[in-house]
């Protein structure tokens, strides 16, 4: 019964695995936030009312820096 005690008492000081658990919680919050954000610019995106096209922007950019 004694060496139970001191190993329930030695368990209870043990705290190595307790920054690992830490750094899982705080990865699995950003990625959560990240998940959302995610998902709240794709339904931004796709009811815009603009016509987003990267490569039509970049020519109408040189397009204007090559008129200069």
């Amino acid at each position: 019964m004694k060496f139970l005690k001191l190993e329930i008492k030695n368990i209870q000081k043990e705290n190595t695995g307790q920054g690992a658990a830490e750094y899982i919680l705080l990865f699995g919050g950003v990625i959560v936030i990240a998940i959302a954000a995610l998902m709240i610019y794709r339904s931004y995106f796709s009811t815009a009312q603009t016509d987003l096209n990267a490569s039509n922007d970049v020519n109408s950019v040189r397009d204007l820096m090559n008129s200069t």
